[in-house]
């Protein structure tokens, strides 16, 4: 029996286009900040509100925004087409799933409520020709919302009305707060706002004071991440860098993990490091971070929500730089001179990422939040889900300050140990050093210029092409062998001597990708007789001994 005191979406007096749209989405109830957060904005009130990754914060705030804008447009007397509503977001990622979200909901009054993305700085003609024609609602970063008020192109002062800032901690992380300011100075000195963020810190306390006029705090009474019901958290403890790599063979390899996964490391050339490792045994793997175009990164996750990839490697919002206070020319540097050319990408923050059974935080993350924001891909929407972080000894002491955030009142430990006997696949750790020898740093420089371009071709030359033709866009796969390092074929398979007796009965060997056939295979595979190919399969089978 559900409790008396849940407030439905129906008892919130939404428009019926709405509440067809979120019954469309397969939402019975708000979650705990919908319920709370939606009442509040549609009374007119300044929100600062604090709830966990994947908790619907995005519909917290589309929904009372999509709401005033068509009472108003109801109601209100008739006045001129203008932006009313601007949602900035910290990367292109983010604003595109925004936009995406913002325009399922308003999927039942398209024709009242228009909405716009203007974050790629690619499409700035494009852009200029939609918000001449003022739509409803505007999402981009900082920088680009700032870009088309300096050039004219869009115009707030005498129309904005509501303003929203989505993941609210990041902005300043990325080096925005100079653009922040200066955008602040082009809007009109009464509107109503909200900040969304997973965690409150100096950064959100900045933004209150610029932003907010009398807000209302939602400090929800709810952990970081769902509970030990749903998410598991584990540590495992490994001797060597080699230890860590001899494991997440183990662990892929033999299925011993199973779904689909995200691997976390900390620079770009780790990443690729680990693609061309796992490349040796045929463990297919996407790598997924800014020097890659934005068509390429939205296409990658949409594929691996469809079910194509099984493993991304992904790099987090850390490595594109450390907080930079009014430094907006250095965003989008990372530590020894790593450098993402996208400084508005991001990974670890926001993207929803479907169905993702386990994160295995390859790299220690940099802090306790960066923790908290990977650990969020997995176990959305009341899905189960594992938390699996790789330490090295000297990576101790940073390790207690992610669990001293986690732990609970009653102090229970939030990483349980890993129960996993390293001398179990000792067997394989010759295999795991040949694979590592192979893997060069002019390899891993090879096999990032590659795949940049390769994926710029796509991006951009096929453009076009792909638009017209929609399947061929499918074929495409991005988790396909770059082969810049020595491949040795018999890597790929796994002898059954090598699996540990303990293991034998739960291993399911890695399945190797099929290859799709060539248009003259298919056509040979299609004309071939049937009766002659079953006749002889049997001539073959009676000539085997017996």
């Amino acid at each position: 029996m559900e409790d008396p005191e849940l407030l439905g979406f129906e008892h919130m007096g939404l428009d019926p286009r709405l509440l067809q749209a979120v019954t469309d989405l397969g939402w019975s109830r708000p979650t705990l900040i919908q319920e709370k957060a939606i009442p509040l904005a549609l009374e007119g009130k300044d929100l600062l509100a604090r709830a966990r990754t994947g908790s619907g914060k995005t519909a917290a705030y589309a929904i009372p925004m999509l709401q005033l804008l068509l009472h108003r447009k109801a109601i209100g007397p008739a006045v001129e087409q203008a932006v009313r509503g601007l949602v900035l977001v910290p990367t292109k990622d983010l604003a595109r799933q925004a936009q995406s979200m913002i325009q399922q909901l308003a999927a039942y009054c398209a024709r009242d409520i228009r909405v716009a993305n203007v974050s790629a700085a690619e499409d700035s003609a494009s852009q200029r020709a939609v918000l001449m024609e003022k739509p409803d609602i505007v999402v981009g970063t900082p920088s680009r919302i700032l870009n088309h008020l300096q050039q004219d192109n869009l115009k707030l002062r005498d129309s904005l009305e509501l303003l929203v800032v989505d993941e609210a901690d990041l902005l300043f992380s990325f080096g925005f707060e100079e653009e922040l300011k200066s955008l602040l100075c082009h809007l009109p000195r009464i509107y109503q706002a909200f900040l969304m963020s997973a965690t409150f810190n100096e950064d959100v306390q900045a933004l209150k004071e610029l932003v907010l006029h009398n807000p209302v705090t939602l400090k929800l009474q709810e952990s970081q991440l769902p509970g030990p019901d749903q998410l598991q958290q584990f540590q495992v403890v490994c001797e060597t860098e080699e230890d860590k790599f001899l494991l997440l063979y183990a662990l892929l390899k033999l299925s011993l993990i199973r779904g689909k996964s995200l691997l976390f490391v900390n620079t770009l050339e780790r990443s690729y490091r680990l693609r061309l490792f796992l490349e040796q045994f045929s463990i297919p793997a996407c790598v997924l971070n800014g020097e890659l175009p934005l068509r390429s990164r939205c296409h990658i996750i949409s594929q691996f929500n469809q079910g194509l990839y099984d493993c991304v490697i992904a790099t987090d919002a850390e490595v594109l730089g450390p907080p930079v206070k009014g430094k907006g020319k250095q965003r989008g540097k990372g530590p020894k001179g790593e450098r993402a050319s996208d400084p508005e990408a991001g990974v670890a923050r926001g993207i929803d990422f479907h169905h993702v059974c386990a994160v295995l935080n390859f790299d220690l993350p940099p802090t306790p939040e960066a923790y908290i924001h990977r650990a969020g891909r997995t176990a959305r929407a009341n899905n189960p889900g594992i938390v699996l972080t790789f330490v090295l000894p000297t990576e101790q002491s940073h390790l207690g300050k992610i669990e001293e955030l986690l732990s609970g009142e009653n102090g229970a430990p939030a990483l349980l140990p890993y129960q996993f006997r390293m001398e179990e696949i000792e067997g394989f750790r010759y295999r795991c050093r040949d694979a590592m020898r192979s893997v060069t740093k002019q390899a891993i420089r090879e096999a990032r210029l590659k795949e940049i371009k390769e994926e710029l071709l796509h991006s951009e030359k096929l453009k076009t092409y792909f638009e017209d033709n929609p399947r061929d866009l499918q074929l495409l796969r991005h988790d396909l062998p770059l082969h810049p390092a020595v491949v040795k074929p018999h890597l790929g398979n796994v002898p059954d001597y090598l699996v540990p007796p303990a293991l034998r009965g739960l291993v399911r060997p890695h399945k190797k990708r099929k290859k799709p056939l060539s248009a003259k295979k298919a056509k040979k595979v299609k004309t071939q007789n049937p009766l002659r190919s079953f006749k002889h399969r049997g001539e073959k089978r009676r000539a085997e001994p017996s």
